[in-house]
């Protein structure tokens, strides 16, 4: 019974997604994760680091969810897929850079030249994206390339039954 259960999950849409989200995930993260070593050991600053890191790694997320993981295609849906998609990206953003400046602050007393300063202050912002990643995948699920937009559909549905509410009114 469980092992059937198992074996209808893996072979779900939803599996399918999954493992396609993490494989983009991956992708991106070591994207974003070269970009940020890169930069921290020439000595820009960790926000700094952080920022160009993630939009190395935004883009080829964005194409790869979008298009492989999710199988939107057509036109985009600015509110949803844009706004939304920024809206996470941000908040990745915003934690990521917190992690990485206190791990920075932290690592002061290791000597630079050594690397572990370079790897620590890398691992948080791996960490980061690590904790973020369930949460992410849950809202591009169910927001973010969900299809057609079920807030904009319920304000539709009212206004047309207020509509037609309205037009069977007697005098």
């Amino acid at each position: 019974m469980f092992s059937e259960r198992i074996r209808g999950l893996r072979n779900s849409a939803k599996a399918g997604r999954v493992t396609r989200y993490t494989i983009g995930s991956i992708i991106a993260l070591v994207t974003s994760v070269v970009v940020f070593a890169a930069l921290y050991v020439v000595g820009v600053g960790t926000t700094a680091c952080s920022i160009a890191a993630f939009v190395a790694g935004a883009v080829p997320n964005w194409i790869l969810n979008r298009r492989w993981a999710w199988g939107v295609k057509g036109r985009v849906s600015f509110g949803r897929e844009i706004i939304g998609y920024i809206a996470v990206s941000v908040a990745a953003l915003i934690a990521s850079s917190a992690a990485t400046a206190w791990t920075n602050a932290r690592v002061q007393s290791i000597p630079a030249h050594h690397g572990v300063r370079v790897i620590l202050v890398t691992a948080s912002y791996v960490a980061v994206q690590g904790v973020l990643f369930a949460l992410k995948f849950a809202v591009y699920e169910h927001w973010v390339f969900a299809g057609r937009s079920r807030v904009r559909a319920a304000l539709r549905s009212r206004r047309q039954v207020w509509m037609a509410a309205r037009a069977n009114r007697t005098p």
